[in-house]
């Protein structure tokens, strides 16, 4: 399914959440938080207001409740506002 952000959104592929720490804990899905950081998948055009800054391949930080969770092709992704996110990582 081909999905287009409208205005100033974006489609972010959250990375997939730890499952063991590093003495070897297994995590259950209950316990773990939300992924902070993610792939944007595609933006839209922007607005007259802000003009759209990511774009499709930037690895981003966004806040912990942010965007709305859907799911396509039987993956959950996240769709939010540009606003939402915090940063590009380099």
């Amino acid at each position: 399914m081909n999905v287009k952000p409208l205005a100033d959104r974006v489609l972010v592929r959250p990375v997939a959440a730890e499952t063991t720490t590093a003495a070897g804990i297994i995590i259950p899905d209950s316990a773990k938080e939300k992924p902070l950081r993610g792939e944007v998948l595609a933006v839209g055009q922007g607005t007259k207001d802000e003009q759209m800054v990511l774009k499709q391949g930037d690895q981003v930080l966004y806040g912990k409740y942010a965007g709305t969770e859907i799911e396509i092709d039987n993956e959950k992704l996240l769709i939010m506002r540009q606003s939402d996110v915090l940063a590009i990582i380099g």
